[in-house]
C-alpha cells in the first residue's frame, strides 16, 4: 500500500499493486482495449517480447517474441477503425550509436492482430530510418496515421549533423500492402520524445528534443512544420514533454534532474532539480480537482539515494506553487508510465515499468 497525503481536501492515495516482477527492461508502455471486452488492457515494449495483460485477472500474453537481433524500444496502440480494438505497431532493433545503418539500427512493424488476440501477432514491416525510438497514433483529417520520432538524425553523431527525420505513414486499405510515408519535419538534432495534443479534430504533435519544443499542427490536409527556427520553446532542450491547455511540463535536459513548467510557453519554473535519469511524465487530474496534477518519474538513484515517482500538485489557481507527494519511493526504477481508469470507478490510476527493479505495477487511486 502507497498512501501519501498533503492535508488537502482531496487527499492522494494509491494503492500499489505489482503485475509482473519479471520484466527485463520495461521500454515502453501503452493502454488500450485489446480484446475488445470494453476494458483497457495494459500494453508492454519489454527487452525482448511484446506483451499484453488483461484487464481484470491481468495474465500476460505475449504478441510478438525476438522480432529482431536486438532490444524493442516502443509502441503505440489506438483503436483507429472504430472497431472497439486497438491497432498496434512497434519500434525495436533499439541501437542508438549506430545511426547510419537502417539494417544494424531501428525497424517499424505493424502487427496484424490473429483471430483470438491471446496468440502470436503477424509483424508487417514498414519503411524506417535508424534510431526508431517512439510513435504514436495521431488523427488528422485525413485519417489515423502512425508518426514515428528516431532519437538521431541519418549520420549524426553525438547530436551533430542530420537533422531528425519525424516520419508520418498511412495505413492502406490492406495493412499488409505497402504503405505510404512521409517525413513530415526535419529540423531537430536530436528528439527523445513527443506528446500528442487533442483540441478536437485533427491532432497536433509537441515535440521536445535538443533544440528544444517544437509544435507541428496538421492543417488544409497535410502537417504544417514550419521553418527549423519556429519552436515554441527555445534554448531548453527537453526529453519529456507533455501539455494541456495551461501549462507544458517537461524534464530537462534529456535524461535528466530538473522538472520543468512553462507557463504561456515562456515563463520556465523548475518544480525540482533533485531527478536522475528521468525518463517519464504525465499530466492528469487524478484527484479531480478541475485541473491536472503532474507525474514524474525516474530510473536512478540521486544523491539522497532516491528513486521512484512522484505527484505534483499546484496549490493555487496561478499554478505557482506546488507541493509534491511520492507515490513510489524506491520501488520503481521508472521507465515509462501511462494514467488511466483501468476499473472504471471514475477515477485515472497509474502504471508504471521499471528498468533495473524489473517490474510492473498499477497504482490504484483511492483518493478522496
Amino acid at each position: 500500500m502507497v498512501s501519501v497525503s498533503t492535508g488537502n481536501a482531496q487527499e492522494p492515495g494509491f494503492q500499489a499493486q505489482v503485475l509482473d516482477d519479471n520484466v527485463e527492461i520495461g521500454y515502453g508502455l501503452a493502454i488500450g482495449d485489446v480484446d475488445g471486452d470494453g476494458k483497457d488492457d495494459i500494453l508492454l515494449a519489454d527487452k525482448k517480447q511484446f506483451v499484453w495483460y488483461r484487464n481484470g485477472d491481468w495474465k500476460r500474453f505475449v504478441m510478438l517474441d525476438n522480432l529482431t537481433e536486438r532490444d524493442n524500444v516502443c509502441l503505440a496502440a489506438r483503436d483507429i477503425d472504430g472497431d472497439g480494438m486497438v491497432e498496434v505497431a512497434v519500434g525495436a532493433q533499439w541501437n542508438p550509436g549506430e545511426t547510419s545503418d537502417s539494417k544494424a539500427s531501428g525497424s517499424v512493424h505493424y502487427l496484424q492482430r490473429p483471430e483470438v488476440p491471446t496468440q502470436l501477432w503477424t509483424p508487417v514491416e514498414l519503411f524506417h530510418v535508424p534510431t526508431v525510438h517512439r510513435m504514436h497514433w495521431v488523427r488528422t483529417s485525413v485519417g489515423y496515421q502512425l508518426v514515428m520520432l528516431p532519437l538521431h538524425g541519418v549520420g549524426n553523431s553525438n547530436g551533430e549533423g542530420e537533422a531528425v527525420q519525424v516520419i508520418a505513414y498511412q495505413m492502406p486499405e490492406d495493412p499488409a500492402d505497402s504503405w505510404k510515408y512521409s517525413v513530415i519535419d526535419q529540423s531537430m538534432h536530436m528528439t527523445h520524445n513527443f506528446d500528442v495534443i487533442d483540441r478536437g479534430g485533427p491532432e497536433t504533435l509537441l515535440i521536445g528534443g535538443k533544440e528544444g519544443a517544437k509544435v507541428i499542427p496538421f492543417k488544409k490536409n497535410r502537417w504544417q512544420a514550419g521553418k527549423p527556427t519556429d519552436l515554441w520553446i527555445k534554448n531548453h532542450g527537453f526529453g519529456e514533454i507533455r501539455s494541456n491547455a495551461e501549462i507544458i511540463a517537461g524534464i530537462q535536459p534529456m535524461h535528466g534532474n530538473e522538472l520543468v513548467i512553462y507557463h504561456n510557453q515562456r515563463n520556465r519554473q523548475v518544480l525540482t532539480n533533485t531527478l536522475n535519469q528521468g525518463h517519464a511524465l504525465a499530466l492528469a487530474d487524478l484527484l479531480g480537482q478541475g485541473t491536472d496534477q503532474i507525474l514524474v518519474g525516474w530510473r536512478e538513484e540521486n544523491d539522497a539515494g532516491e528513486m521512484g515517482i512522484k505527484l505534483f500538485m499546484a496549490t493555487d489557481q496561478s499554478m505557482k506553487n506546488w507541493s509534491s507527494v511520492w507515490i513510489d519511493k524506491n520501488g520503481m526504477a521508472c521507465e515509462d508510465l501511462k494514467v488511466a481508469d483501468l476499473n472504471g470507478d471514475g477515477k485515472p490510476d497509474i502504471v508504471a515499468a521499471g528498468r533495473s527493479t524489473g517490474n510492473l505495477k498499477i497504482y490504484w487511486n483511492d483518493s478522496n
